[in-house]
């Protein structure tokens, strides 16, 4: 099973170089990839669990792996081999890319911020509280799902 370093080196290598993808941008990116493959897939992308924290949506470890760029865009994979992924996922992650690539790392948090499975989980004050795989699940395919 991919990892949501995976999922980060997907859409890191799909931007490029000269791509705009923070690490606020790509949490959010990451998250929505999750939840469509939730809903679309009836499977996770990856196993790490997806905590709210207070500017949204975050996989923990994926963040500390990229926090030494702060708010500055992280850089493509030097090598990143996409077969860890299977057809369906690539194409998931493709559309993803293609509708919430386009917006800023703001405009993505506030999406977010709008969506039940951060709000129902995020408590201000509380360091962080893991946002339920079944409850991504249902809002993704009750409200995100054509």
């Amino acid at each position: 099973m991919p990892t949501s370093h995976d999922v980060a080196k997907y859409f890191l290598s799909v931007e490029g170089d000269e791509g705009e993808i923070s690490n606020l941008k790509l949490q959010k990116l990451v998250y929505y990839a999750q939840g469509f493959s939730l809903a679309l897939l009836d499977e996770p992308l990856f196993d790490e669990p997806i905590e709210a924290w207070m500017h949204g949506p975050v996989v923990a470890n994926l963040y500390h792996r990229y926090s030494q760029h702060g708010s500055s865009a992280i850089p493509a994979p030097a090598n990143f081999d996409v077969t860890v992924f299977s057809k369906a996922q690539r194409r998931l992650l493709d559309d993803v890319y293609e509708v919430y690539g386009q917006y800023s790392a703001w405009k993505l948090r506030q999406l977010t911020h709008e969506e039940d499975p951060w709000k129902d989980n995020y408590k201000e004050g509380v360091s962080s509280k893991e946002i339920p795989s079944d409850e991504m699940e249902v809002y993704f395919r009750e409200n995100l799902v054509n």
